[in-house]
């Protein structure tokens, strides 16, 4: 089971360092990273494996949002087969 995990804001020290440690503190595995900085806007996706995530999905989304909102960022998780509804043709 994996999920995708989207950051976007302004760029500060640590983003990238944030998320993942709630992601390794829940048990959820970083499989693959894509991140930019256009001037002064952090974008990044994060594909991770859900399947050792230790807790509720709910829980883990939440606490990635709480993370946002302490950092002024909009963090989105939703599982992969979602995202991949949403976004076919």
């Amino acid at each position: 089971m994996r999920a995708v995990i989207t950051v976007i804001g302004k760029d500060t020290v640590g983003i990238l360092a944030k998320v993942t440690g709630i992601c390794a503190a829940d048990n959820v595995n970083v499989m693959d990273v894509t991140q930019t900085v256009m001037q002064d806007l952090f974008a990044m996706t994060m594909l991770a494996d859900i399947s050792g995530l230790q807790g509720d999905f709910g829980a883990f989304s939440d606490k990635l949002k709480s993370l946002g909102a302490d950092l002024n960022l909009q963090i989105h998780v939703m599982h992969e087969d979602i995202f991949n509804s949403m976004h076919r043709v």
